[in-house]
C-alpha cells in the first residue's frame, strides 16, 4: 500500500483572514469570525471629519448667501442622470462618497436661503442646527428615561413653557412628528373622552360622530377623520368669511344640523394661522359655542402659534387659553428646524396616557429602579421618537424669549412693508391686508394692464403665476409659492419668517417678478 500525498489547494483571501483570526483565538459562528468589532470606527471618524467642511461651506455658508442660487433646478429625468443613485453590492471610496454629498447639497433646495419663501418654514437657525447634529450623533429615542434622560426632562421643560404662553398653569403634552399628527391626536383624544369604550370595542359600537372645522382648515383634519374611521363625510365644513376666518354663527348652524341628523358633535377644530391667507379664527366666540354644546375645542396653531411669543401680536390668538388642546409647530415661525411640533393639552389627569397607552412591558416596566412617571413614551402613537424639543430648547437658551419675540416682530414688519410696497405699484395687486406674515398678491403683466377685467382677463391672469414660478425656479433666483383659492385665480403667496430676510430682499421680490414677467 502506497499512500498518496495531496497538495492542499491555495487558501482564498477570506479563508486566510479566517485562519489568521482563528489562530489568535477568535470564535467562528455560522462561518462568521467573532473577533473584535466589524466596523472600522477610525475610518468612520475620518469620514465625518472630511464631510464637515463640505457641510459648513456648501450646506451652511453658501446655502444662506443671498448671492448664491436658491436652487439648481433640473427636471427629474436629467437629475437622475446627474446623480449616481444606484446601490451596489460593494462599497465605494470616501472620495466618491464625499462627492455624492456635494452633489446632494448642490441639487437640493436651499431652504435656509434668504429668498426661499415657498413654504411655512424657512431660514436657518444655527443653534437649532447644532442641536440636530448632536441628536443625530447620539441617536436617542424618547420613550423612556433610562435611554434618554436629558431629553425626557428637556421636553417637559419646553412643553411647560409653551403651555404657559397659551395661558395654562398646568396640563400635559408631547412632541409629535408633525402638525398633522397633532391634529389627529386631538381628534383621537376628543373621541376617547366622549366614548372611552371605543378603544376596546372598536367602531362597531360607535354612535355617529360629527367633527366641525372651517372650510379654510388644514387638509390633515379630513385625513384624521379618514384614518380614525370617523369618515370624511362626518366632517362638517363651516363657512369662512372673506378673510378666511370661521364664522361662529355658521358653526352653530352646522352643529344644530348635525344633531338633527342624529350625529353626536364631539370636537370643533379652529385654525390660528390658515395655510394660504394666514387667517385667525375668532377663538373666544368658538369657545363659547363649544362650551354650550359640551364639545372638545382644539386649536390648530401649527403655523400661527409663533405669534404667542410676541406681546405686540399675541392678541391674534385671544381665547386660545380656553382650548382643550393646541397644535403648535416651532419649526415654522420660530425656525426650530424640521421637525419640531408640540401637541399641548390643558388636561392634567393623564387622559393622553389612558387613550394611547399600550403598556408594553419590555419598555414600560413598573418595577424599575427610578420613578417611572418619567417614562413618557406610552403617550405617543409612535414607539421610537426623536428628541425634537432639543432644537427649540437650544435656540431658546441662546437668544431668550426676547430674541424669539424680536424675530417674530421683524417678520410681521417685513410683511407689512411688502404689502405697502405692493399697493404702490401698478404691476401688482394685494389680495387682502395681511393679518399674519402671509402676503398674497397678483402680478399684473403688461398685456393685462388697463384692460376690462372680464372673464378673459381672469382666465389669462390665472396662467401668469405658473409661468413666472417656472422661470424663477430655472433661474434659481428665489422661490415663492402660488395657488388658486376659492373664487380667486392663481396668486402668489409670500411667506416671511427668516431674520436673514432684509428690506432689500422685499424689494428684490417685486423687481424680480416684474423682470420675469414683463414679456407676458
Amino acid at each position: 500500500f502506497c499512500p498518496v500525498y495531496q497538495v492542499p489547494s491555495p487558501l482564498s483571501e477570506n479563508e486566510m483572514i479566517t485562519d489568521h483570526y482563528l489562530k489568535k483565538g477568535a470564535i467562528l459562528v455560522d462561518g462568521v469570525v467573532l473577533n473584535g468589532p466589524l466596523l472600522d470606527a477610525k475610518a468612520g471618524e475620518r469620514f465625518v471629519e472630511e464631510a464637515f467642511p463640505i457641510i459648513m461651506e456648501d450646506a451652511i455658508k453658501k446655502a444662506t448667501d443671498v448671492n448664491e442660487k436658491v436652487c439648481e433646478w433640473q427636471p427629474p429625468e436629467e437629475l437622475m442622470k446627474l446623480l449616481d443613485l444606484e446601490l451596489r453590492d460593494t462599497g465605494e471610496s470616501h472620495h466618491q462618497l464625499l462627492q455624492h454629498c456635494r452633489d446632494v447639497i448642490k441639487y437640493s433646495v436651499k431652504t435656509g436661503h434668504p429668498r426661499f419663501y415657498n413654504q411655512l418654514y424657512g431660514g436657518m437657525d444655527h443653534y437649532s442646527l447644532v442641536a440636530r447634529f448632536i441628536t443625530e450623533a447620539l441617536n436617542p429615542s424618547i420613550y423612556t428615561y433610562e435611554v434618554a434622560p436629558v431629553f425626557v426632562l428637556m421636553e417637559e421643560v419646553v412643553l411647560r413653557k409653551m403651555r404657559a404662553l397659551i395661558g395654562w398653569t398646568e396640563g400635559d403634552g408631547i412632541f409629535s412628528p408633525g402638525g398633522s399628527v397633532s391634529n389627529m391626536y386631538a381628534v383621537n383624544l376628543a373621541r376617547y373622552k366622549c366614548c372611552p369604550e371605543l378603544k376596546e370595542l372598536g367602531l362597531s359600537g360607535s354612535p355617529a360622530l360629527a367633527m366641525f372645522t372651517s372650510e379654510e382648515c388644514h387638509y390633515s383634519v379630513k385625513k384624521a377623520a379618514a384614518f380614525l374611521g370617523i369618515g370624511t363625510r362626518n366632517v362638517y365644513m363651516v363657512k369662512a368669511d372673506k378673510r378666511g376666518k370661521m364664522i361662529p354663527e355658521e358653526l352653530e348652524k352646522e352643529i344644530q344640523r348635525a344633531k338633527k341628523e342624529g350625529a353626536l358633535p364631539f370636537i370643533v377644530i379652529a385654525t390660528a394661522g390658515t395655510t394660504v391667507l394666514g387667517a385667525f379664527d375668532p377663538l373666544n366666540e368658538i369657545a363659547d359655542i363649544c362650551e354650550a354644546h359640551g364639545t372638545w375645542f382644539h386649536v390648530d396653531a401649527s403655523w400661527g402659534g409663533g405669534a404667542l411669543i410676541s406681546r405686540k401680536h399675541r392678541s391674534l390668538l385671544n381665547g386660545i387659553h380656553r382650548a382643550d388642546s393646541v397644535a403648535w409647530n416651532p419649526h415654522k415661525m420660530l425656525m426650530a428646524g424640521i421637525q419640531c411640533c408640540a401637541f399641548l393639552l390643558k388636561d392634567n389627569t393623564g387622559l393622553i396616557d389612558r387613550c394611547h397607552c399600550g403598556q408594553a412591558m419590555y419598555l414600560f416596566q413598573q418595577d424599575k429602579f427610578y420613578n417611572v412617571d418619567y417614562d413618557k413614551g406610552d403617550k405617543s402613537i409612535q414607539c421610537s421618537r426623536r428628541a425634537d424639543a432639543f432644537k427649540f430648547w437650544l435656540t431658546w437658551k441662546a437668544i431668550g424669549s426676547s430674541g424669539l419675540e424680536e424675530r417674530v416682530n421683524r417678520a410681521f414688519a417685513s410683511a407689512r412693508y411688502l404689502a405697502d410696497e405692493i399697493k404702490k405699484k401698478k404691476e401688482f395687486r394685494l389680495i387682502l391686508e395681511p393679518e399674519y406674515t402671509n402676503v398674497c398678491f397678483w402680478y399684473i403683466p403688461p398685456s393685462l394692464r388697463d384692460v376690462p377685467e372680464d372673464q378673459d382677463f381672469w382666465k389669462k391672469l390665472h396662467m401668469v403665476a405658473p409661468v413666472i414660478k417656472e422661470r424663477m425656479m430655472k433661474k434659481g433666483s428665489m422661490m415663492v409659492g402660488y395657488q388658486p383659492h376659492r373664487d380667486k385665480v392663481n396668486f402668489f403667496r409670500q411667506i416671511i419668517i427668516s431674520p436673514l430676510v432684509s428690506r432689500e430682499d422685499m424689494d428684490f421680490i417685486l423687481n424680480e417678478i416684474d423682470n420675469l414677467g414683463k414679456d407676458l
